[in-house]
This record gives C-alpha cells, structure tokens and sequence, in this order.
C-alpha cells in the first residue's frame, strides 16, 4: 500500500463515517498521510481526526476511534493505532502488498514509479550558460516527462560543446517570448569541461545533483572514492549486488526478470509527447525477452515473510517520491530516495541472503528473495536512469 493509497482509504473511511451518521462533519478534499517521525508509531501517520474534531463537535480521539473502526481491517493494514491528542497511526501488512509491488516492479522494469501526476501540463524551462543549471534542467524535463509532461528546454546563449558529453540537450537558446520557467541553481564554480576532466560523466551529474539547487555542490574527489560515504558509488554499488545475485540465482537455477524498453529519441524542435528515457547502462536491452516469471513470482504469495520492511517500504515510496521530484524540480528528492533505497537493499541482503548458503537446497523463499532484489536493483537502475547516471552491472 502506498502513501497515496492509504490516503484513499482513509478518505473513504471518513465519507462512511459521515455516510452512516456516526460524523457530523465536511468530507475534507483529500487526506494527507506522511512518514511516522523518529519515536512514533507505526509506519504511517494522519492528522485527519484533528483537522474533523472541531466541526464534529467531538474530541479528536473520538473521531479517531470513529475512523479506526472503518479502516482496521483495509487491504493491505496490518495495525492502526491512535496516539497523542487524536493521530492515526498505521502499521502497513506487507505481505501480500508487498508481494505484488515486486511483481509491478518486475513487470513495468525501470518505468516503475512513471505516472500521470503532470499529465496536460506544459513546460518551458530556461537555463543561464552555465553547467549546473543546465544539467539540472536537463533532470527535471526527464522527471516531468516521466510524469506525463510536454517539456522544452532553452537556454539564454548558445550550449557549451562540452555539455553533450554530460547527456545535456538544449532545444533552443535565445529568449523565447513565451512564459518560462527559470532553471537558476547555485553555479557549479567551474566548467563542463574542467569537471568532466576530473571526475567524468557520472559523478560529475550525481554532484551537480544530488544537492538541493539552492546548496552548493559538492564536486570534490570524495565523489570517485569508492565507500559507503560515496553516495554515487552506495547507489551503483547495491545495484550491481542485485544484479550479481540474478546472475548467480540463474546458474542454480533461480532465474529471474529483469526488462527495460528502449526510448524513443527525443525531438528538438520544441514540446513533445513524454517519451521514455534511455534506460540506464546494465538495464536488459528491448529484445529481451518480457518480464515474466510464473513460478519466481508465485513464490512470493507463498513467502511473504521474506519481504523486508525497510526495502518494501523504500519500494512502496518510490512512486511518491518520482511525482514530488516533478513537482517540486527537485532531482535531489530522487538522489537522497536512492541512497535510502540501497540502505535497505544492503541491510535485508545482509540479514536474509538471497540465495542458499553452503549445502542449502534452493527453495520457494530463496526465488522469493531473489524477487525482492531483482525488484530494487531494478528501481535503482531506474533512478539513475532518469537522473542521467549509468547503472553498470559490475563495479
């Protein structure tokens, strides 16, 4: 269950309340639910009951109560519970939720996440001749394409030459005379050329990056180190472990999915439909066979307990975190998602290998498991993917 499902669960609880008499109050436009902070409970939390209290006429816990008798029980929610003067508190059932989130994941591949959340709208993001706004640009069309978007990128002079080797296109430089959207980070301090000369593609993109555009961007040599305090080299790193676990899974036999569509070229000649990006370096090629897995994914609804909180909660974000990123052309959102979602693929690989150890026979839950990080290495490439980043197989 994601946020945004959750949110409509408890939305309906509410119409039901008022439906059946028990509340007395305006069915709110929407409910917000959003992540328990450190020492709550649960998984999920909502203020609804608070925000129903005044007009009900009755305490929030009781509307609290009220709600909680209507959304026990919901697909998908293992325990609710109320705290404080009235919060709802959610504990997410990941078992069969979280069984068929692997199975989207595997079936959609890197798209996973893509979703209509700007669907209809229209872009025109300017950009001064400098080689983080133009990269930052250059992210947030994928994002907004990705989320349904027509998207054009201009630039106020003509393209430095050496952006192309960084994955920057630019359709037009001048000053349109339509209403734009300015693209102004803080400057990188140096130019494409000098980066790309010291630090190359990839973590030349994940620095300019992976800071908000209003914080300066780290481009030291931490960003070729490679250890856990590389977020670059984290993110890269827990993608090749998924992928070394696919390969090691089909030579005993525990074979898996892993799909990707080629993308259409983008056009230059101003908005277009949103087309998918190219996939991620390490991503299976378009004549791949379809991601499909019968007895792997059927496993899954057999071992549900294989599924680790952490990764599936990161999984369950993942499409939330895409559309705010778009939302808020905030590419950074997506690189700091990134680095949570290889914690928790490295955590869960750690504490439930994967695959049998020693004499061990391979079984039901080890293609289950399997699954599982098929489905976040996948994710991982998909990220990297929209940010411009190659996912390679090996590190």
């Amino acid at each position: 269950m994601t946020p945004a499902d959750l949110s409509r669960t408890v939305l309906h609880a509410v119409r039901r309340a008022v439906d059946e008499d028990a509340l007395r109050a305006p069915v709110p436009a929407c409910v917000r639910v959003e992540r328990t902070r450190p020492g709550g409970s649960g998984d999920y939390a909502c203020a609804v009951a608070l925000q129903l209290a005044g007009p009900a006429g009755i305490p929030a816990r009781g509307v609290a109560e009220i709600l909680r008798e209507r959304v026990a029980g919901a697909p998908g929610i293992g325990r609710v519970e109320i705290t404080g003067p009235g919060f709802l508190n959610f504990t997410i059932d990941t078992s069969a939720d979280g069984a068929a989130r692997v199975r989207e994941v595997l079936a959609q591949g890197i798209r996973y996440g893509w979703g209509a959340e700007c669907a209809g709208q229209v872009h025109q993001l300017h950009h001064r001749r400098e080689v983080r706004a133009a990269v930052l640009a250059g992210a947030v069309a994928k994002l907004l394409r990705a989320q349904g978007a027509l998207v054009r990128v201009t630039c106020e002079e003509a393209p430095d030459l050496d952006w192309a080797r960084l994955g920057v296109t630019v359709d037009a430089h001048g000053h349109p005379p339509t209403p734009l959207t300015e693209v102004r980070p803080l400057p990188a301090g140096a130019t494409a050329g000098e980066l790309l000369e010291r630090l190359g593609v990839d973590a030349t993109r994940w620095g300019l990056l992976r800071a908000a555009g209003h914080d300066r961007a780290a481009l030291g040599d931490e960003l070729l180190v490679q250890g856990e305090g590389n977020g670059l080299f984290h993110v890269r790193y827990a993608h090749a472990r998924a992928r070394a676990l696919i390969r090691e899974g089909a030579r005993l036999g525990l074979t898996g999915a892993h799909g990707a569509e080629n993308d259409a070229p983008e056009r230059a000649d101003g908005p277009q439909a949103p087309a998918p990006d190219a996939p991620a370096s390490g991503s299976r090629a378009a004549d791949a066979p379809a991601p499909d897995a019968p007895a792997l994914h059927a496993a899954l609804a057999d071992h549900p307990g294989v599924l680790a909180p952490a990764l599936h909660a990161a999984l369950a974000d993942h499409p939330g975190v895409l559309a705010a990123a778009a939302r808020h052309q905030a590419p950074d959102r997506l690189a700091r998602h990134l680095e949570t979602l290889a914690d928790a693929f490295l955590d869960f690989q750690g504490a439930t290998p994967p695959l049998p150890v020693g004499d061990e026979k391979p079984s039901a839950a080890h293609r289950s498991r399997l699954a599982l990080a098929e489905a976040a290495g996948t994710v991982l490439a998909g990220g990297l993917s929209l940010l411009g980043i190659s996912a390679p197989e090996h590190l």
